[in-house]
């Protein structure tokens, strides 16, 4: 039982010593505030870690490193890959184009080295929330959203666990990806409650922007699925999808078949190109009618907010070009960094305007 609880205490104290960095540079910066001030500040800098985190999840993923180290935590049960240099070269020289390298464990062990550093920074944000609510008493922001914080990097760091141990079930991939976004919801959200600056709306405004909202999740799990699945290219062209084809041939069903293995039917066959397109085609749609919301939201707030207005124009069009440019120029990976990337600003970016409206008639 020791044996395997010590790669999980050796990775988080690597965690640790990652989270040490930011944890002075942000004391040093915010000395000077109000308790609720440093708090805040400290939020920031997780909000921005994370999103680090989730762009170096997504490199991570499309290096096909994601089983550089194919047991959890550690890499072949040490807490690096110089521990574990043996296993990767024989695991190298049984298979030269497998998913095990040198360059793929250090890709998959920062990664988890950076994820333990941003759960780091969450619970000590939660301690200093419930040590500023037993000072402060009422006055003080409600601690129980950095504790929800808390839970959610948990649940977070057990899907990651289960990306490794079930071989990249695309289903769990998916759930992984989501999570971590939910993540830097959650922290843009919080940041907000720590300095409220409402921005009174009319209640149907406040409501169109929960609903582009709910919509970009969901535009969002579809990119998931595409990236999983690996159907980015299924429809090499655009505006048409495979050999000029405006709506090719689809299996949707098997396409939408979430329990099934990486690349297979439920059934153990191979998924073909049919569900692949279908994946496709179903997140090239979705595309079409969030950034039509988008433009409708935009639109409906370029007098009452004409810089938010211009943020949601910025990030559409930014989804728009990235999102095409993978298409056109067959997956690049900077085009696919930029598409997560864009993704994740866009969501934080709601979720800050829906944390920030307050109705008029309220």
């Amino acid at each position: 039982m020791n044996e395997a609880l010590l790669p999980l205490g050796q990775v988080a104290a690597i965690g640790g010593v990652v989270a040490i960095g930011p944890l002075l540079w942000w004391r040093q910066r915010s000395r000077h505030a109000a308790p609720v001030g440093r708090l805040r500040a400290l939020t920031l800098l997780t909000l921005f870690l994370t999103f680090d985190l989730i762009v170096f999840g997504a490199f991570t993923r499309l290096t096909d490193s994601g089983l550089g180290c194919p047991d959890w935590p550690g890499c072949y049960a040490s807490a690096s890959p110089v521990g574990a240099r043996d296993h990767i070269e024989a695991a190298q020289a049984a298979m030269p184009t497998g998913p095990v390298t040198h360059g793929k464990a250090w890709i998959e062990m920062l990664h988890r080295y950076l994820a333990s550093g941003v759960g780091l920074l969450i619970l000590v944000m939660t301690v200093l929330g419930w040590r500023l609510k037993r000072r402060v008493g009422e006055a003080a922001p409600s601690p129980w959203l950095p504790t929800l914080t808390l839970v959610w990097v948990c649940v977070q760091g057990a899907f990651g666990a289960l990306t490794v141990t079930m071989k990249l079930f695309p289903v769990i991939v998916t759930l992984h990806l989501l999570f971590g976004l939910g993540l830097l919801m959650l922290l843009a959200w919080q940041h907000e409650a720590y300095e409220p600056r409402p921005l009174p709306v009319p209640a149907v405004l406040r409501r169109a922007v929960l609903a582009v909202l709910a919509l970009a999740l969901v535009q969002v799990a579809l990119g998931g699925w595409v990236s999983t699945n690996y159907a980015v290219l299924a429809c090499d062209e655009f505006p048409t999808c495979h050999g000029g084809q405006w709506w090719p041939h689809m299996d949707f069903g098997q396409g939408f078949q979430l329990w099934r293995e990486l690349g297979q039917r439920a059934d153990g066959g191979w998924l073909g190109f049919e569900a692949l397109a279908a994946i496709h085609i179903a997140h090239r749609a979705g595309a079409a009618f969030v950034f039509a919301a988008i433009l409708a939201l935009a639109w409906a707030l370029r007098r009452v907010a004409p810089g938010w207005s211009k943020a949601l124009l910025a990030a559409a069009g930014w989804q728009l070009a990235s999102g095409l440019s993978n298409v056109v120029l067959d997956w690049p990976i900077i085009a696919a960094l930029a598409h997560t990337a864009g993704a994740a600003v866009l969501l934080a970016l709601l979720t800050t305007l829906l944390a920030r409206t307050q109705r008029l008639d309220s």
